[in-house]
């Protein structure tokens, strides 16, 4: 495994990190009422508008993919995070306690890609960014299967590695758009 590919994770999740941070201080937790159902909905719009940019050549809201990609990552964490609360759980969350709830989710997704990377090789590198547009989509379709069977799945992976899957998709894609590596 080439020995960056970690810093290019850590230097990814900072820039989507500040956005939530913001976020976090203009809106608070909002995003505690929304059910796992609907956060996989704004994901797969997220990912809708990638592809019709990648698709059609042309964006005319002006937002980049980058910045869809970014608010990707952030619902990614959102829902891992939804998934292990309570909806008892307060709404509203200690700005402090909601980054650490995001650090350690970034953490885990990061394990995730180093785990995979080792066996794959990091074949990452070498895949266009459109494939993990359609890779996002693909997952999202998985889980909202997966959603509309009450969560139940006879051989697959859950919700949360879906999700985790998703996030390190987006990851890879903000690196090979903000252009964090040389290519070799």
């Amino acid at each position: 495994m080439q020995t960056d590919t970690p810093i290019l994770f850590d230097q990814a999740i900072i820039q989507c990190r500040e956005i939530f941070e913001k976020k976090t201080y203009d809106y608070g937790t909002a995003w505690r009422i929304l059910r796992p159902i609907s956060i996989t909905d704004q994901i797969f719009i997220k990912a809708q508008r990638i592809r019709s940019i990648e698709d059609k050549q042309q964006n005319k809201v002006g937002e980049s993919i980058d910045n869809e990609f970014v608010g990707i990552v952030n619902y990614c964490i959102i829902a891992l995070v939804q998934l292990e609360l309570d909806v008892t759980d307060e709404m509203e969350m200690d700005p402090i306690l909601v980054l650490k709830h995001y650090d350690a989710k970034a953490e885990m997704c990061k394990q995730l890609m180093m785990t995979k990377n080792h066996d794959y090789g990091e074949a990452w590198r070498d895949m266009r960014v459109s494939t993990y547009t359609d890779l996002i989509l693909m997952k999202i379709l998985r889980t909202k299967q997966i959603e509309d069977k009450g969560g139940k799945t006879l051989i697959s992976e859950g919700i949360d590695a879906n999700f985790s899957d998703m996030l390190n998709y987006a990851i890879f894609a903000l690196i090979r758009l903000n252009d964090f590596y040389q290519t070799k």
